[in-house]
């Protein structure tokens, strides 16, 4: 399945609630348990569970002085950027950096700092208010960044499809690729959006599950799932033209053969019923790749653990993959990172054909009787084929991912 359009994945990098890296990252979601607890942060809120990575000290990783002036998000996209680049093992110092991009996606931006500088202004004195604020508030900031801190001067974007936005942000360094627009590409996502307010206004819609033991919380495709478990984190990757790391001498992780956009275009957060425009993601992906339905070895889904999204998914994957291939959701381990919740995936897409391993699906002990697809209880051996990485947002936005071996 080789073609003169496969994008060659050469770089990874995590930062999630599994840990600060790939390996532990992996290894939390191949343990199949839960990340999930009760959030002091979030004490005085609806629900306050979430999923935050651990030990995760900006200072010591970025240094005092630039960690203060920088938003979380963009705290946690440095971070999985520095392992990504590091991986591929490329030189920024002599690299052409006029033909390197930045694309990243984030659904919400700095809304930890502009959440306290609000409280600032109400409570104290506008005057008060950081002078920081909007470079460390808007969301283009996390591509900004990682420009600055690498010497990236190419096309530099962040996308905002929702909870789809990290794949999205994949499928359009892909893009710029095929186009010769670039000759390397960071991409991924980036969110920290456990603040009281945003996490509110999810709790007040109904989006997040109610259950007071944390860690059973996230339950995708489960009978009893009632929302999902916000979460944080980053996830990156570095695309080259397969050819152009061939040439170079750089290790090929993965391949990103395909991508599929669409939109619903039915309603502002519930799936479109019938999963029409989830259904022709996936195809579209699959048609890029070159690839059919029965090359599909290992779906890594959305599968947010909300009733209507697991359902609809579900029966798409039902009724588009006829040789049933294993379906997993890596967010009942993680939670929901929301717009780094597509790149972080697509990362666990590559880990699973490096490692030929699908990882299970946390919590789920008992299958949604409509679900008819093949859900992974316990990590499953997974053979040389095309991964599906899906990722879905409010609006109707979907992105699929198709991901091929080296």
């Amino acid at each position: 399945m080789a073609g003169p359009d496969d994008v060659a994945v050469t770089g990874l990098g995590l930062v999630t609630p599994g840990g600060i890296g790939v390996e532990p990252s992996w290894a939390a979601v191949l343990s199949g348990r839960s990340r999930a607890a009760h959030d002091p942060v979030l004490a005085d809120n609806p629900v306050s569970i979430s999923c935050r990575v651990p030990g995760f000290d900006p200072a010591e990783r970025l240094g005092g002085r630039k960690a203060h002036r920088l938003d979380r998000f963009v705290q946690l996209a440095l971070v999985a950027a520095h392992e990504a680049v590091a991986d591929a093992g490329l030189d920024t110092e002599t690299w052409d950096g006029a033909r390197v991009g930045v694309v990243i996606g984030s659904a919400g931006g700095g809304a930890e700092t502009f959440e306290a500088n609000h409280r600032v202004l109400l409570e104290e004195n506008p005057a008060w208010v950081s002078p920081l604020l909007l470079p460390m508030h808007l969301s283009n900031m996390a591509a900004g960044q990682v420009a600055m801190e690498f010497g990236a001067r190419g096309p530099n974007m962040v996308v905002a499809t929702a909870c789809a936005s990290g794949a999205t942000a994949i499928g359009i360094a892909r893009d710029l690729l095929v186009m010769d627009r670039c000759d390397i590409v960071l991409a991924g996502g980036t969110e920290a959006l456990l603040n009281p307010v945003t996490m509110a206004g999810f709790a007040r819609m109904g989006a997040l599950s109610k259950r007071e033991e944390a860690g059973l919380a996230s339950r995708p495709f489960d009978i009893d799932r009632d929302g999902f478990v916000g979460a944080e984190g980053a996830g990156m990757m570095v695309l080259e033209r397969v050819p152009d790391a061939v040439a170079a001498g750089r290790r090929v992780r993965g391949r990103v053969l395909g991508y599929g956009a669409t939109a619903d275009a039915h309603h502002v957060t519930s799936p479109d019923p019938g999963g029409v425009g989830v259904q022709a993601a996936i195809q579209a992906a699959l048609a890029e790749a070159g690839a059919s339905a029965r090359d599909v070895v290992h779906v890594n889904a959305h599968g947010t653990s909300t009733p209507l999204n697991d359902l609809v998914e579900a029966q798409v994957l039902a009724r588009v993959l006829p040789n049933r291939p294993v379906v997993s959701s890596t967010k009942g381990v993680t939670g929901h990172m929301m717009g780094a919740a597509g790149a972080a995936e697509a990362v666990f897409s590559v880990l699973a054909l490096e490692n030929g391993l699908a990882p299970p699906t946390a919590n789920t002990s008992r299958l949604d009787p409509r679900i008819d697809i093949d859900v992974a209880f316990e990590p499953r051996p997974v053979p040389k084929g095309i991964v599906l990485s899906n990722s879905f947002g409010f609006g109707g936005q979907n992105a699929v991912l198709a991901i091929a071996a080296a």
